[in-house]
């Protein structure tokens, strides 16, 4: 029955690989001279995502949010491998799950080359390989004191999302959809990470909350930073609902975003500009490295903003 189910809805041709499903291991040749990027996420039912949401978009958040930590590298997307859980086997599900995940998969070129299938509460993994050339992967420690700090697209919108879903926050429905997709459909920024390669002295992809990412930068460079408040790229829609405590932290603190912040010296912002252009996504600079430790965010006139709370909880309640 698991391996009809796996020809069934996961297996494809895998040109890309010496040998992919249907083995006990893929077999891969990573093009000579380039370094592998490896990262695996695992979402959980009732934790990452709903039973009510779609199957293709729990497909396509499964791989994205994959993606988008070799879009935080730098790395081209090559190999992915597959391991799910299933409450019972439902063709009309898988069906689904497996269309949302290998559309995202074809937008990025990357194969799925194997994994397992096995019962019991719905638990997605999904290891992705990348490459990278020697020397110029984008990694967290590199911020210098006078970088620029810079994040991709806009922020916020899928926290406040969540917030909106679990009762947290009223919004009118009209304002709500448009924020869900964000939620739901993540866009992972692979494109500028591979443009922002030999420009960008640092980088993370914001999957926990901008203050508590960007804090793992700060402090594996040995700096600290000052954001402006002011300057942080959010929709319109998110803007009209900044006045509620939980929007402001949503903003700064909520997760989900799968944007990239990078940091850049002052002398390469043109460069940043060019690279964010061929990429295709919007960029905004955000704030400064400090030579002094510690994460500061100001308003529009200097002062400090209170801030309760940094980022998303992987073990908490």
């Amino acid at each position: 029955m698991e391996f009809d189910l796996i020809a069934r809805h996961f297996t494809r041709a895998t040109p890309g690989a010496v040998l992919g499903v249907g083995d006990d291991c893929a077999l891969l040749a990573p093009t000579p001279g380039m370094q592998l990027a490896v990262s695996s996420d695992m979402l959980l039912e009732g934790r990452h995502f709903s039973p009510q949401d779609s199957p293709a978009g729990i497909g396509h958040k499964s791989l994205a949010v994959n993606l988008s930590d070799l879009a935080a590298m730098g790395a081209t997307p090559r190999w992915a491998t597959l391991a799910i859980a299933l409450p019972e086997e439902n063709d009309a599900w898988l069906t689904a799950f497996a269309r949302g995940l290998f559309r995202m998969a074809d937008m990025h070129g990357i194969e799925l080359v194997g994994g397992d299938t096995t019962r019991g509460a719905l638990t997605i993994s999904i290891p992705v390989l990348g490459e990278v050339p020697p020397g110029v992967a984008l990694r967290r420690a590199g911020a210098q004191a006078g970088d620029d700090v810079w994040v991709s697209g806009m922020i916020g919108s899928a926290a406040l999302a969540l917030a909106y879903r679990q009762g947290r926050l009223f919004m009118e429905q009209i304002d709500a959809a448009r924020v869900l997709p964000a939620l739901y459909l993540p866009t992972p920024r692979v494109e500028l990470g591979i443009a922002l390669r030999g420009i960008a002295t640092s980088a993370i992809d914001l999957s926990d909350g901008l203050l508590g990412d960007l804090g793992h930068v700060l402090e594996r460079s040995g700096v600290g930073a000052t954001l402006e408040f002011s300057t942080l790229p959010t929709l319109p829609v998110v803007q009209h609902y900044l006045h509620e405590a939980v929007a402001r932290d949503c903003v700064l603190a909520g997760g989900d975003d799968y944007e990239l912040c990078f940091t850049a010296p002052a002398g390469k912002r043109d460069a940043v500009t060019a690279a964010a252009q061929s990429a295709g996504v919007p960029v905004t600079r955000i704030g400064l490295i400090t030579a002094e430790p510690g994460l500061a965010v100001i308003d529009t006139n200097g002062q400090p903003l209170t801030i309760e709370r940094t980022g998303y909880d992987h073990f908490a309640a």
